[in-house]
Parts: structure tokens; sequence; C-alpha cells
């Protein structure tokens, strides 16, 4: 006679599915929310802006269904305690209305791709204390000027929320751990979505002409504010690098000195041992904990280094991308005008 099986509550089987979750492999956005997060960017651009992620977790896809912008506030107790209060309040509507009031992450403007800080850091892990699964969405308006759209969706590796709450990086544990400079960030994939209903209204609200705004914005010749400013943040950036390298080049002198006198005082303290011992004395420890030479020197944290080249790289990558787009539309008036 077959026995029945054990009988699980829900808390029981909803543990079990999210320590086998699958991981995360698209973040699935509505267009209304994609409307709502750029024109709260852009009415404050350049000044940056953040705003609240609503959604759901299902399975591989995070589904961002809603969203509401962050008051401005600046760097004050009371403003900040205002601000949370606001939050929840907001999502007490919402729920009083039916809406999707699960926080799924934050969006955050951002200028020519600057946004890899210490503080973005910082507020993925705050909220990895409460989200096991959460993104932030960056919106880039001075690039979209350029009529590109660009709109990303990032998260925190594992490997790098690991050394971050343990505070380790240092060469040997990045060794350790494999990790590079590239390994902060992972970037998953952007999908926007419709209703049918949303999708046949813009349909009929499309005009008749086949050219759009944004194609012209791709046809523009002039790029050299975006050049210029890229430039000026690149240089920026590699004074920052080369503060970083100049004190590792400090430590690396000092650690080199000391490991000089910890030899010399070795060899002192042997002679020292062998004259001892042919007086039948006993000899000496060679490692003294009291004496400063053997006190270990901290080593400088590499998280700003990597972060500075992070950005760099971006900057990089902006300004080959904004060269070749520039090359290629010259390319073509040139041909036209022949």
């Amino acid at each position: 006679m077959a026995t029945a099986a054990p009988s699980r509550s829900f808390l029981q089987v909803a543990a079990t599915e999210e320590a086998v979750a699958p991981p995360l492999r698209v973040v699935q956005i509505e267009g209304l929310v994609v409307l709502k997060i750029i024109k709260h960017c852009t009415e404050f651009s350049p000044a940056l802006v953040t705003g609240q992620l609503l959604g759901l977790d299902v399975g591989s896809v995070l589904e961002v269904t809603n969203c509401f912008p962050f008051p401005m506030r600046e760097e004050d107790e009371e403003i900040e305690a205002d601000g949370a209060n606001y939050q929840l309040e907001m999502m007490r509507c919402l729920r009083e209305v039916n809406v999707d009031n699960n926080t799924v992450g934050w969006y955050q403007s951002t200028l020519l791709g600057s946004f890899q800080t210490v503080e973005l850091i910082e507020t993925f892990m705050n909220y990895q204390e409460n989200i096991r699964r959460c993104v932030c969405i960056i919106y880039d308006p001075s690039k979209s000027n350029q009529g590109v759209l660009a709109l990303k969706a990032l998260k925190l590796s594992d490997s790098f929320m690991e050394l971050y709450r343990n505070n380790d990086f240092n060469g040997e544990k990045l060794r350790e751990k494999n990790l590079t400079w590239v390994d902060i960030f992972e970037e998953i994939p952007i999908k926007v979505s419709n209703s049918a209903l949303v999708s046949a209204f813009m349909t009929e609200l499309e005009p008749d002409s086949p050219v759009t705004q944004s194609d012209y914005d791709r046809l523009q010749l002039s790029t050299n504010p975006f050049m210029e400013r890229n430039m000026e943040f690149l240089i920026e950036c590699m004074d920052d690098l080369s503060m970083e390298q100049q004190k590792f080049q400090f430590y690396y002198r000092n650690l080199s000195r000391q490991q000089a006198q910890q030899q010399t005082w070795l060899q002192k303290r042997r002679s020292e041992n062998m004259a001892r011992k042919a007086a039948g004395e006993e000899p000496l420890p060679e490692e003294d904990p009291s004496n400063p030479i053997f006190k270990p020197l901290p080593e400088p944290s590499r998280l700003d280094s990597f972060l500075i080249t992070n950005q760099v790289s971006n900057y990089c990558n902006q300004i080959n991308s904004v060269a070749g787009q520039s090359f290629s539309r010259l390319y073509l008036m040139k041909a036209l005008h022949e």
C-alpha cells in the first residue's frame, strides 16, 4: 500500500523555490514604465534623479510593471526620513488601488555614463539585504540626444558582493576569486513589452511618414559638445587613476623597505644566537612581534581603482562609438554632395 507524500506548508515550498531560483536572464519592462523613466530623467537633466521600480520576480525574468520618482533631496537626516516616509506612503497608495507594489529595484539618471561609483554599490548592498534579486535601471539623457535609447539594467556579480561584504579587496583575495575590474557589474538584457491593446493603439497613432525624430537625430553632424565632455571626464578619470597608482607605489616602496629591515634584523639576531650558542646560552627567538618592523602594512583597497578603470573603459567605448558614427555620417554627406 503506497504511503502518502508528506504535506508541506506554503512557506516551505516558497523557501525551496527561492533556494533553487534560476539566474536572472532578462528584465522585462512595460513601455509605460520606460516613458515615465525617460520623462522624469529628461525634465531634471543635467541634475541626477532616482526613482523606485515595482514589479514581479518570475523565474528567470524580472518584470517591471510600474515606477514612481523620488523627490529631490539634500544631504539632511530629516529630509532623508521624509523621503523614506514618502516611499512607504506611495507604496501604500498603490496597494490600495490594486497596483503592483513589490519593489524590484530602482532607476537613476546619469551624465555621459558616469554611474560606476561607490555610492551605487552601497545602494545595491542596501537593497540586497531585503531583495535578493534587484536591478538598477540606468538612463542617460545626454546620450539619448544622439538618437540612441541609452537604457541599461545592471546588477552586482555574486563574487564581487561576497568580497564587498568581507571588505577584502587586496591582491591575494582578488586573485583567489579571479575577479577583475570587468566583473563588478553584470548587464542584464532589457525587453520592452506592451499589451495587445497598447500595441494596437500605437499602430493607429503611428504617422504616415516612416521617418521619425530619432532618425533625424542620428544624422546630426555636430558631435563636439558630446565628445568634449567625454574627453573632459576621461582626463579626470585618468588623473584619479594616476593618484591610485601612486598609493600602490608608495605601499610597495614601504613594503620593500620593511622587508629589507626584517632581513637585516634577522641576520643580526642569527649572528647573536650563534654567539650565545657558543657560550652555552639559550638562543633568542628569531621573530619579535613587539618589534614595529614585523607589523604588517595595510594594503590599499583596489575597489576605487577598479571603479575608475571601469569608468575609463566606458568613456573610451562612448568616444569610439560616437567617432565611428560621425565618420560614417561625414562620408554619407560627402557622397550626397558628389
